[in-house]
């Protein structure tokens, strides 16, 4: 379970303090077992100062703290305080990234379950999609739906997504698909083959809604797959 420690502290020295989770983060490298810090200030106390760090459990935030360099690091923080710092130790029961399950949605609902028509609720109205497989560069909603909703009847895919990152308003996913080539697709008979290859794609999100999307997959590799261009 991840495990997350709150450290609370006055100080007149704040950016002295976030020079000391630098000096942290170097001296513990190699050793740390924290995978996300954050100092924030209060905006309504300049004074006041937080730190979050995560860890992945509690176990190893207990082995990080049993490391000579975080003992050393508390004693130059507590120097740089009005007072003790005090600690809340918490046990996340719920992490949910909303703009990694937009994503998440988009791909079981529009793909999988075959639902085009699913993201209109999905996508914003001025949604652009990029993709060197369809007509043009930067595609409306209306004519990524139309456009896809013919791969989708043709190979009925089925993706994975292998991995999932999200950064600021930015979701990126690697992708993995199997499908079987059952209907015409941009003028090439149905062939009665599988398919199978991997790519990925980058989301933008804003207001909970997908605003624009980037695809990249080996469309050339499944041509070879159909028979119609050489191996």
């Amino acid at each position: 379970m991840t495990f997350v420690q709150v450290i609370d502290c006055r100080t007149q020295q704040v950016d002295a303090l976030n020079n000391l989770m630098d000096d942290w983060v170097e001296a513990t490298r190699g050793k740390r077992t924290a995978t996300h810090s954050i100092v924030a200030r209060d905006r309504s106390d300049a004074a006041h100062v937080v730190e979050i760090v995560e860890f992945p459990s509690y176990e190893e935030a207990m082995r990080n703290s049993r490391l000579p360099e975080t003992g050393r690091i508390y004693q130059e923080m507590v120097e740089l305080c009005e007072g003790e710092p005090s600690f809340t130790d918490l046990d996340v029961v719920r992490d949910e990234q909303l703009n990694k399950a937009l994503v998440r949605e988009f791909f079981e609902r529009v793909v999988n379950a075959r639902d085009i028509d699913a993201a209109d609720a999905l996508c914003a109205a001025g949604y652009r999609e990029h993709d060197p497989a369809l007509s043009s560069d930067a595609l409306d909603l209306k004519r990524a739906k139309a456009e896809n909703a013919e791969m989708l009847a043709a190979f009925e895919p089925r993706l994975t997504l292998d991995r999932v990152v999200a950064e600021g308003d930015l979701v990126c996913v690697g992708i993995g698909y199997q499908g079987h080539h059952v209907r015409e697709y941009r003028g090439i008979p149905a062939t009665d083959r599988d398919v199978a290859g991997t790519g990925h794609a980058t989301f933008r999100c804003e207001d909970g809604k997908i605003v624009e999307s980037w695809w990249n997959w080996d469309e050339v590799g499944m041509l070879r797959q159909l028979g119609v261009l050489d191996t």
